[in-house]
């Protein structure tokens, strides 16, 4: 029987990628996004009556509205998705305010407040599912705000773990490695990525292989079906050169 699966930042790149895999699962989908036309567009695609909504997840109004509409429409969130990320390398004594306060208010403020919308509407048999990445565990730079948030957002999955178990919620970290897809361009400008590139290999940080968004989606059906007596609290997906 299909569940209802919110998933946050479903406009594109890996969002977008579980939105289709979890369509053909035979799930009813509620895709948020900041962009109201690309959430569209990836409904249109997918149908099976899937809704799209315009929510950005670091305006906690934004999100109390998005989650008023969903209540409005699903009594019920059987499994929530926190993926809704922004990826935007600098130097940190080069950031601006409007920098850092998006990378913190969307990747660690915004998971939380979207948990906490979300949480009103789950029960028992309910699964939040917040995705990381490896980069909290290794070398980088330019990287500051985006591994501190996400670092933050694991130390939140584990204590909200403990919080919900109680009332038969699970809540599991997703951690990946760098992905792409087809046709797929760096959310940066060339300055930027070049600049990203230099700092890297003068401190000799290497760049890891790279697996497809799809890839990484394929593995949602298998850990939103697991059967009731068993749960999967953190899962590491590494990159593999083929």
């Amino acid at each position: 029987m299909g569940k209802v699966v919110v998933i946050t930042g479903a406009g594109s790149g890996l969002g977008r990628a579980m939105a289709r895999r979890l369509a053909r699962e035979g799930h009813q989908l509620v895709l948020l996004g900041r962009s109201l036309a690309k959430v569209e567009a990836v409904a249109e695609e997918i149908g099976g009556g899937a809704f799209a909504l315009s929510c950005d997840v670091g305006a906690v109004e934004s999100v109390r509205s998005a989650f008023a509409a969903i209540a409005e429409r699903e009594p019920r969130i059987d499994v929530l998705i926190n993926n809704a990320a922004v990826y935007e390398p600098f130097m940190i004594d080069e950031g601006s305010d409007e920098q850092i306060a998006q990378a913190l208010d969307t990747n660690l403020a915004g998971t939380i407040h979207v948990t906490r919308a979300a949480l009103a509407q789950m029960g028992e048999g309910s699964h939040v599912i917040n995705i990381s990445t490896r980069t909290v565990a290794e070398p980088a730079v330019m990287l500051a705000l985006y591994q501190t948030s996400k670092a933050g957002l694991e130390r939140f999955t584990k204590t909200l773990r403990e919080e919900v178990a109680e009332r038969g919620i699970r809540v599991s970290m997703l951690r990946a490695a760098g992905m792409m897809e087809e046709g797929m361009t760096m959310n940066m400008s060339p300055e930027v990525f070049a600049r990203f590139r230099e700092e890297r290999a003068k401190r000799k940080i290497g760049y890891n292989a790279v697996s497809q968004f799809a890839s990484v989606a394929d593995m949602l059906p298998w850990l939103i079906d697991l059967p009731a007596d068993v749960a999967v609290t953190e899962l590491m997906l590494e990159a593999r050169a083929t």
